[in-house]
């Protein structure tokens, strides 16, 4: 999946001018959708969380430095922090008043465009399930390289470690799949996510994507699924309205 154009001036300056934020916000805002789709199944929730994560992009804009990564790279690592708060939320709370307000405010065709996205990423879903039982550290590694096909350098950028780093726990991670694969061969519906992907310069991406050699037959294949040929694109200016900053 290619990196949107940056605007000039990056986030920094989006965050200061409407009009720089909504270019940035509809540069961004397919991947983020989808790296949530691949994460909840429920287009209420989505919403809820792009929304979210693209307010949190407002607060962090100081923090972007393009020498430590792509935007898209920077934009994941706020989404993890977002939907790692949202999950401690809901372990709290038990009404959700507020998540049933934004359901509201979706209408049929929103509904429709955000299911067809979760339909295609439930692929995706079945992978991070598989890489549920790997320690943290493994597994955010493996999901970025495996599932959100980021390369080992973004995805270092994106959870704020060393390069080497992320490759021994990368190592680590796909040793651990592989040894799982093994005992549970017997099960053809198993597959180890990520168990064939290293491209010629030692980068990792998903099988058939960017930075992936091609997969062999029987390799488990993530497919990123083409954008919706109608697609409505919220007003970005809300995001403003909802901060205060109208």
């Amino acid at each position: 999946m290619a990196d949107a154009e940056p605007i000039r001036g990056g986030p920094a300056a989006a965050a200061r001018d409407p009009r720089l934020f909504e270019a940035f916000y509809r540069a961004h805002v397919d991947a983020v959708t989808r790296f949530v789709a691949r994460r909840v199944d429920d287009p209420h929730t989505a919403a809820d969380l792009t929304a979210e994560i693209f307010l949190a992009v407002l607060d962090s804009a100081p923090t972007y430095r393009a020498a430590l990564g792509s935007e898209r790279a920077w934009l994941y690592g706020i989404a993890r922090n977002v939907m790692a708060s949202e999950r401690r939320r809901v372990a709290r709370e038990a009404e959700r008043d507020q998540r049933f307000r934004g359901r509201r405010l979706l209408d049929a065709d929103d509904i429709v465009r955000l299911e067809d996205k979760l339909d295609a990423e439930s692929p995706g879903r079945r992978v991070l399930a598989a890489l549920a039982r790997l320690p943290e550290g493994e597994r955010a590694v493996m999901e970025l390289v495996a599932v959100d096909q980021l390369s080992v350098t973004e995805a270092a950028a994106t959870l704020g470690i060393r390069q080497v780093t992320a490759r021994v726990r990368l190592h680590r991670a796909r040793k651990a799949l592989r040894a799982e694969a093994d005992v549970r061969a017997p099960d053809a519906d198993f597959q180890a996510p990520g168990a064939d992907c290293r491209a010629p310069d030692g980068h990792f991406g998903a099988p058939g994507g960017r930075g992936s050699r091609s997969p062999d037959r029987d390799a488990p294949v993530v497919r990123a699924s083409a954008a919706p040929a109608r697609q409505r694109t919220p007003n970005a200016a809300l995001l403003y309205v909802k901060r205060g900053e109208a």
